[in-house]
């Protein structure tokens, strides 16, 4: 029987009320199938690993493109999925919420909004403005009674900005706002994870694991609920092309090639 929407989002909300777990990011209906195959509880969408399949930068995809990828992968998996739904798509906060409401029909079980506002000058929204996307998100979510899962996210590591204080600040608001999960990527040593975790306790903490060299164990016990990798699985995928190309290109060899993956194995795991 078909697994559905609302089972979806009934697990997800499962998998955050404890333990710590893996939520890996696919960037196509091939890779989160193959994430399906390998057993992972859940996925979620990366932005930057969508837009490089279609050709563009990462923050350069539109609102259809992202509402028809999302659509598509809610559909080839079982698993829920969670949304890379970028700072939605809109600054004022009313259209942030029509835009949560138009990524909800998906399918998906959870969906996350950013901070920032991708101008170097002037990075994050002001905290109020900030607040109150966040409050529209929730409130579209809401309209429906959809439990969808709604993560707070809060991006000043990723622009430059390290000040903690000023982060758990923006996720503490952001839980009150309506965040069931917060999320600040770019924190990477064990005190300061530890100190976001205790901030927003017990709303649960998703970490971009990145360079802090932690190992599920080791995240599990600093009180992180889940760990995404971003955009990794879709650079490493990208390595592998473009060492193969460019040794075609540039050498007129094929050695790159054999470290390809198992065609028959592709093909038994998409049967």
């Amino acid at each position: 029987m078909a697994v559905t929407t609302s089972d979806k989002r009934a697990t997800f909300r499962k998998l955050h009320e404890g333990g710590c777990f893996i939520i890996p990011n696919p960037f196509d209906v091939g890779s989160a199938k193959a994430l399906q195959h390998l057993g992972f509880k859940a996925l979620a969408s990366t932005s930057a690993g969508f837009a490089w399949t279609i050709g563009k930068a990462d923050n350069q995809v539109t609102l259809d493109d992202v509402c028809t990828h999302l659509a598509a992968m809610c559909a080839a998996v079982d698993l829920p999925v969670n949304a890379d739904f970028e700072g939605g798509f809109a600054h004022e906060p009313a259209q942030v919420g029509a835009n949560v409401a138009r990524g909800v029909s998906t399918g998906v079980a959870g969906l996350s909004i950013e901070d920032s506002t991708g101008d170097a000058a002037k990075p994050l929204y002001e905290r109020a403005v900030a607040i109150e996307r966040i409050r529209a998100a929730r409130a579209a979510i809401d309209a429906d009674n959809s439990g969808v899962l709604l993560t707070g996210r809060c991006e000043a590591f990723l622009w430059g900005l390290t000040d903690l204080d000023l982060v758990i600040d923006r996720l503490k608001a952001y839980s009150e706002a309506g965040a069931d999960c917060l999320y600040a990527p770019g924190i990477k040593t064990r005190k300061q994870i530890s100190a976001v975790v205790k901030a927003v306790h017990p709303k649960p903490v998703n970490l971009l694991i990145g360079a802090s060299g932690l190992s599920l164990g080791e995240a599990a016990e600093l009180g992180v609920r889940r760990i995404s990798v971003g955009g990794s699985l879709a650079r490493a995928a990208w390595g592998g092309f473009m060492r193969a190309a460019s040794e075609m290109a540039g050498k007129g060899t094929f050695t790159e090639l054999a470290n390809g993956y198992s065609g028959g194995e592709l093909n038994k795991m998409f049967r």
